[in-house]
């Protein structure tokens, strides 16, 4: 072997070698019930699946449209969910009984204004979003709300309303987490 096919070689080892040791690591954190986020939703870091149907945050597989728009946007990762992308987590600001007023002020649940709630025209990339119909609703059971006051952009129940409990992946507990 001459001088550049070892650099190559040993070039590619160590890219293979780097890619085995981040698919364990992904691999052994979802067996541990680790997930981790790094879209700006909300803090970057680790989460835990928990038990409690109570617990604040969770993972789940947008349904259609909505799914594929955050698809070809660039909004998702590539992921586990059906249409190929990874699941959303955002924190559940309304459950059942909840009362939801939605206006271009923002979101408000139970006559609380959430900050960074309110939709934007348009993302990052110039294009149009289309916002969930302002009114007020009622939550009904068997479905939540869920909004990011993390960060104004998150694409969330602005966008495509309330979010059916049946398609809920995970709930979750922040474990670490940078502010």
């Amino acid at each position: 072997m001459q001088l550049g096919q070892c650099k190559w070689y040993a070039a590619g080892r160590a890219a293979a070698l780097s890619a085995l040791a981040v698919g364990t690591l992904f691999w052994g954190a979802s067996t541990l019930g680790i997930r981790i986020n790094s879209s700006a939703s909300l803090p970057v870091g680790l989460y835990q699946v928990a038990s409690s149907p109570g617990a604040t945050l969770v993972a789940f597989c947008p349904a259609e449209p909505f799914a594929s728009i955050a698809n070809a946007r660039g909004y998702r990762q590539p992921g586990i969910c059906p249409d190929g992308g990874s699941p959303l987590m955002k924190p559940v600001v309304a459950r059942a009984g909840d009362s939801v007023r939605f206006s271009e002020n923002g979101v408000a649940v139970n006559g609380k204004i959430l900050p960074n709630s309110a939709p934007l025209p348009k993302d990052t990339a110039g294009r149009p979003l289309t916002p969930w119909p302002y009114g007020t609703y009622a939550v009904q059971p068997g479905t939540v709300w869920v909004i990011s006051d993390y960060h104004p952009r998150s694409f969330d129940s602005r966008y495509f309303g309330p979010i059916s409990e049946g398609i809920v992946r995970n709930r979750l507990r922040p474990l670490l987490v940078l502010r």
